[in-house]
């Protein structure tokens, strides 16, 4: 399956007239990420967009390996955000929130699991890694990397999002090319509440997406209940019952990777 370079920029064009991507597209990469970072030591500008039709050595978080067979959505976007680097899960925050938003009004009701994945109907569509350079506690560069299930073989746990919208009478994302279109959309709209207080009036619209609300868990053997995301990106939980270290129904902020919430099915 080719993507079609020409093709993306003509649908692109009305949805962002005011963002200047420079779109560069490969058959394949060991990963997208990884071209950005080098695309940026070579000058490469906020907006610079790496797509390719299937990755060899693609990234997830914590460094696990991301599967990326031809069929799928693999592009990373070079952004310089200035952000304090204490605020750095809010680039992957927002951008989340913003390519879920971007595919819910084409009909996709696609939700929110913390911190990083897209989901759609109790599976993986997609997930996002942001990687990010810091110089004198400034975010100076970033490269969000995305990836989602079009057409590709995915796991148990996933979800491919041609299959499911198959079964829709009328579907508003049709190939590739609008996939990626959306996919930028969402971005960069996401990416405009990365400012002083802009997080925070995203949030309320976060929480209505976020699939995590209200999930039991338990955290250094206490028991407790998700109520939320932080402005941070961390996972605010409400505990149960009292120790040495929490008093009853006091609330503690869990930095991403702390614990794993899991999927259904």
């Amino acid at each position: 399956m080719t993507l079609d370079r020409q093709k993306l920029l003509a649908i692109l064009a009305p949805m962002v007239a005011e963002a200047d991507f420079a779109v560069e597209v490969y058959e394949s990469l060991p990963s997208t990420n990884q071209k950005a970072w080098n695309a940026i030591a070579q000058g490469a500008k906020p907006g610079t967009v790496i797509i390719a039709e299937r990755q060899t050595a693609g990234r997830g978080q914590w460094g696990r390996q991301w599967a990326s067979p031809a069929g799928g959505l693999y592009l990373s976007v070079v952004l310089e955000p200035n952000l304090p680097v204490n605020c750095g899960y809010q680039l992957t925050l927002a951008t989340a929130w913003g390519i879920a938003t971007a595919l819910g009004d084409r009909g996709v009701p696609v939700k929110l699991k913390w911190h990083n994945d897209l989901i759609l109907l109790g599976r993986k569509l997609g997930g996002i890694l942001t990687e990010t350079k810091v110089r004198h506690e400034k975010i100076i560069h970033a490269v969000v990397g995305v990836g989602i299930n079009w057409a590709n073989p995915v796991p148990a746990t996933g979800i491919g999002l041609q299959s499911f919208l198959s079964q829709q009478p009328l579907a508003a994302i049709d190939c590739l090319e609008t996939l990626a279109a959306v996919t930028l959309q969402g971005t960069i709209s996401g990416y405009k509440f990365c400012s002083p207080g802009g997080i925070d009036t995203l949030l309320p619209s976060y929480h209505k997406l976020f699939i995590n609300m209200g999930q039991r868990l338990t955290v250094e053997g206490q028991n407790g209940v998700v109520v939320g995301i932080s402005d941070r990106g961390e996972l605010r939980v409400r505990l149960d019952s009292q120790s040495y270290n929490f008093s009853p129904n006091s609330e503690i902020c869990l930095p991403p990777g702390a614990v794993s919430l899991g999927y259904d099915g």
